[in-house]
């Protein structure tokens, strides 16, 4: 007879999914029992559950289809969450199965008993227990597909007694998981149509819902001579070969942006939920066009919304558009763009740090000899490959990345940029490189994140994972130094007592490389690329290097000055 946890590993299999990330035992060892006989599936198991999460969220964000981990019962059905909130807040589908006591000893506070269903509400779009064997393939079934249907988080528990028993003869799970095309209205568009034609400029803020509308998005840009913001997850598909994108916007975007908003006479958004209203342009009249309604004004006021998808709707509207003949609007941003991006290059210029400035720079902060985050970045850009996937840490790896990784050729770009978790980078790129082995896997980590979940560098070397980890070794934490300074506060609660994450590295079984001088970045760079399986590459980078954003106030800058005075005035023996 097939099991019930024979019949989820086939019917996992016969969908597509490829891996499973989770720890093994209790109420799950009736599936991991089927999976090790299902040749079509490969097991992976994590030293956290929350590792497994993140693995299985990336392998969803790289391939749209579904990923799949697992937790036992109670702590490890807990430990889940942070990695499932992730694939939530990213919009991926991720099934998860939940060990659970036996159906007998629910609701008796049985040792490790965690009502799940009431835990992952929150995140699930789908969570119900499996209570009866009847109950299994529908249950099964709606679980798979409400998880494309967010797309999100599907949970499913199995009690201890349930996924060894035998599934119901000749019931089996019939999953439907194509998603339709969604038509904007006409109306909709005509009143965009209006409003856009009777501006004299417009700026567009474009998503990751474009991504898949490149020739749409182009088009329309330059018949409105419209310059391109372009969110983080935007850069992917939408960056490369693009004379009209002038980066990205928040704390890490840069000045150009802010001159195309401020001088706009219509906002476009398109295909994003960009989360920072603070950044947009107060009072500017705005079009958004979004698959999502309830996108559309929630972080701006819109004077005409537009639901459908990115790609349909962007055709259907540019036959009801006049044509912007004046390019002064889309030439002063680019300009301002090349400018700032010719400014960023001097940063990774050795002989910049020779300059008046930066030798007084080096005097306060006595890190001269530390190396330049961009740098760093810019050198891994230089010599990744064209189809490399990119992901990076939650913080000042992330603006790093933005700043001087460009997507070029068929590069993708993979993180936590919604949740905005720690910890991410490293686990995500298992499930990146799970996926194929072949294609080159860089994480840009944050020393802080890495060793959040420092011991799943284990899974890399024994399930053969060849990731690339860049670690800025700042021994901070420094998106949070920038936000104590930005606020007038000194830094306190940063330091990281790191040890030498390149011997940690080899002793778990990695190559583990480490750079303590500029001049041996590129060559280290070089070499780690190179190495077969996994690497680890510790950097040792300036802690006092900032990412300031693209509009500086008095605050600010009366924030930092107040700040570093305040550092200079404590003491070494102050801060222990």
């Amino acid at each position: 007879m097939t099991t019930i946890a024979d019949q989820l590993v086939t019917t996992l299999a016969d969908l597509g999914v490829r891996t499973l990330w989770g720890v093994v035992g209790d109420a799950l060892n009736p599936v991991t029992d089927a999976v090790r006989r299902e040749e079509r599936l490969e097991w992976i198991g994590t030293r956290h559950e929350e590792a497994a999460a993140f693995a299985a969220g990336a392998q969803a964000q790289l391939t749209g289809t579904l990923g799949v981990c697992l937790g036992t019962v109670g702590p490890g059905s807990i430990h889940l969450l942070n990695g499932l909130y992730d694939a939530k807040k990213s919009g991926v589908p991720v099934l998860a199965i939940c060990g659970q006591v036996p159906l007998a000893e629910i609701g008796s506070d049985y040792f490790q008993e965690v009502d799940n269903d009431a835990l992952f509400r929150d995140v699930a779009e789908f969570c119900q227990t499996v209570t009866s064997p009847a109950q299994w393939p529908r249950l099964l079934q709606q679980a798979v597909q409400a998880a494309y249907a967010g797309p999100g988080v599907a949970v499913l528990t199995l009690p201890g007694d349930v996924g060894g028993q035998d599934a119901p003869d000749g019931a089996r799970p019939h999953i439907t998981v194509q998603q339709s095309v969604l038509m904007p209205a006409d109306a909709d568009l005509a009143r965009a149509a209006t409003l856009i034609n009777g501006a004299d400029s417009v700026t567009m803020l474009v998503g990751a819902g474009a991504r898949g509308a490149r020739e749409e998005v182009l088009a329309l840009a330059e018949h409105l001579a419209a310059p391109m913001v372009l969110t983080l997850k935007a850069k992917e598909g939408l960056e490369r070969d693009n004379p009209y994108q002038i980066g990205q916007s928040g704390l890490i975007g840069n000045p150009a942006t802010r001159k195309a908003f401020d001088d706009a006479g219509v906002l476009l958004m398109v295909g994003t939920d960009f989360p920072y209203p603070q950044w947009l342009p107060a009072g500017t009249p705005t079009v958004q066009i979004d698959r999502r309604p309830g996108n559309i004004g929630r972080r701006t006021p819109v004077q005409a919304g537009v639901v459908g998808d990115a790609g349909p709707s962007l055709a259907a509207l540019l036959p009801r558009l006049d044509a912007k003949k004046d390019r002064d609007h889309l030439d002063g941003a680019r300009s301002a763009y090349t400018g700032w991006q010719e400014r960023q290059r001097r940063l990774v210029d050795p002989a910049h740090d020779k300059t008046l400035v930066g030798k007084i720079r080096s005097r306060l902060d006595n890190t001269d000899k530390r190396i330049r985050p961009e740098a760093l970045a810019a050198v891994v850009d230089e010599l990744a490959a064209d189809d490399a996937v990119f992901l990076s840490d939650t913080g000042m790896s992330t603006v790093w990345l933005s700043r001087f990784v460009q997507m070029r050729g068929t590069r993708r770009l993979i993180g936590s940029y919604n949740l905005g978790s720690m910890a991410n980078a490293m686990p995500q790129a298992l499930g990146v490189s799970a996926v194929d082995r072949g294609r080159q896997t860089i994480a840009f980590c944050g020393d802080g994140g890495l060793t959040m979940l420092l011991g799943d560098l284990l899974t890399a070397v024994a399930h053969e994972l060849p990731v690339k980890l860049i670690v800025f070794d700042n021994g901070r934490l420094g998106m949070v130094k920038l936000e104590q300074e930005q606020g007038g506060l000194p830094e306190f609660g940063t330091l990281l007592a790191n040890p030498d994450l390149a011997a940690v590295a080899r002793a778990m079984g990695l190559t583990g490389l480490r750079v303590t001088e500029p001049e041996q970045l590129s060559a280290a760079v070089a070499e780690a690329l190179a190495a077969p399986g996994p690497v680890l590459l510790d950097v040792l980078t300036n802690p006092e290097e900032i990412s300031l954003p693209p509009k500086v106030g008095v605050h600010d800058a009366w924030g930092f000055a107040i700040a570093k005075m305040k550092e200079t005035l404590t003491s070494t023996d102050d801060e222990g």
